[in-house]
């Protein structure tokens, strides 16, 4: 039972950074879903791409979610999710720099505010898998 209690422990910080991003991720796609027409309004994108980005935020944000709560957290399934965290915050600032999505003054600044948001998500996961597996 020590055994178990150590494990659970040692995954803690993971399965709390992974479960933050999860619920912050599907908000983030809820509202984009949800919200499309205001938001892109405010922000520039059109409503299309931010019911895109929604849908797929609500859908990565549940498959981060479910891994959160397994009993054992897959290493390799926590690189992707670092790996996904990682491409998104180099997407959205590639996305400002080239004006690709036509954002507003507003959604530049929110989209710069997200990726370092979803950067130190990124961080944490890290941190959380070198603490789960330290000895």
């Amino acid at each position: 039972m020590t055994a178990l209690t150590v494990t659970t422990d040692r995954m803690k910080f993971l399965r709390l950074s992974l479960a933050a991003d999860a619920v912050v991720t599907g908000g983030n796609g809820l509202v984009y879903l949800a919200f499309a027409g205001p938001v892109g309004a405010l922000l520039g994108p059109d409503t299309g791409l931010l019911r895109g980005i929604g849908v797929f935020l609500l859908v990565y944000g549940a498959a981060v979610g479910f891994l959160a709560t397994r009993r054992a957290i897959s290493p390799a399934a926590t690189k992707a999710v670092i790996a996904m965290n990682i491409i998104w915050t180099l997407a959205s600032v590639a996305a400002v720099v080239t004006g690709a999505a036509g954002f507003t003054t507003m959604g530049a600044v929110w989209a710069i505010a997200q990726a370092l948001v979803v950067a130190g998500f990124a961080e944490l996961q890290i941190t959380g898998l070198r603490k789960s597996r330290a000895n």
